[in-house]
């Protein structure tokens, strides 16, 4: 359990190291497209969630239409869950090359150095192509579970849990999502982030978790994506950095 509350730890430091005088420059970008793209997903989300809630409770028969009122906030759940992390998988892979560089602010802000291989600004274009190739590799690495687990929604009575499942996946994915970013800044592969993330999975939950928690509050999501970035980066320095 301690490192599950280290993980809403990290999230909240995030909060506070974007507010930095030193720092706030590279949140500008991110936070601009943040806020452009998780205001579409709230407009979406309202104009789908009718529509949305309508489909997930039509499998229901008429002697079990009692059922709706204690369904209903379940299903509602699962669609904010999809609308909005569906938007924040979007956000990320536009905004990956500018949280990249807020990470390596971040770090040098804590530790006092940045990644050995900073390019600062300059490194910034050259850095777009590989950042989408990393963004494109975590969503492949997505859909292929996020489907099977989707199916578990179309089957009646066990589609009651899959929104718990959603959600313990949904915190674990962003885990993965935002530590990239200054584990990516030290070259290392997809693998060894996912194993490191692996070997304190209850701190990846917590973060990951707190992290989801944002993207679902209106207003506040638009700080999410900046926040995660530099609470990873100080779960980085302070858990993982100097692991072998």
């Amino acid at each position: 359990m301690k490192d599950l509350v280290k993980g809403v730890h990290y999230i909240r430091q995030g909060l506070q190291l974007i507010r930095q005088p030193g720092l706030r420059r590279y949140v500008v970008v991110p936070l601009l497209i943040s806020t452009v793209l998780f205001s579409a997903g709230i407009v979406v989300g309202i104009q789908l969630l009718g529509i949305l809630l309508g489909w997930m409770l039509g499998w229901l028969p008429g002697w079990l239409d009692w059922m709706r009122y204690l369904l209903w906030p379940i299903f509602v759940l699962t669609a904010v869950l999809l609308v909005f992390y569906s938007f924040a998988l979007l956000t990320n892979l536009i905004a990956a090359p500018f949280n990249g560089l807020l990470a390596e602010a971040v770090e040098r802000h804590l530790s006092g150095s940045p990644p050995e291989d900073s390019g600062g600004w300059q490194a910034l274009l050259g850095d777009i192509v590989p950042s989408l190739l990393s963004e494109l590799r975590k969503l492949l690495y997505f859909l292929l579970r996020a489907l099977p687990l989707g199916l578990l929604f179309l089957i009646p009575t066990i589609n009651l849990a899959a929104p718990f499942l959603w959600v313990l996946f949904s915190a674990w994915m962003l885990a993965i999502e935002y530590a990239d970013y200054p584990m990516a800044n030290h070259l290392l592969h997809f693998a060894e982030q996912r194993k490191r993330l692996r070997s304190r999975r209850l701190l990846a939950y917590g973060f990951g978790g707190s992290s989801l928690l944002m993207t679902m509050i209106p207003v506040v999501n638009f700080l999410a994506m900046p926040a995660s970035v530099a609470g990873a980066t100080a779960m980085w320095v302070g858990e993982f950095r100097e692991t072998p």
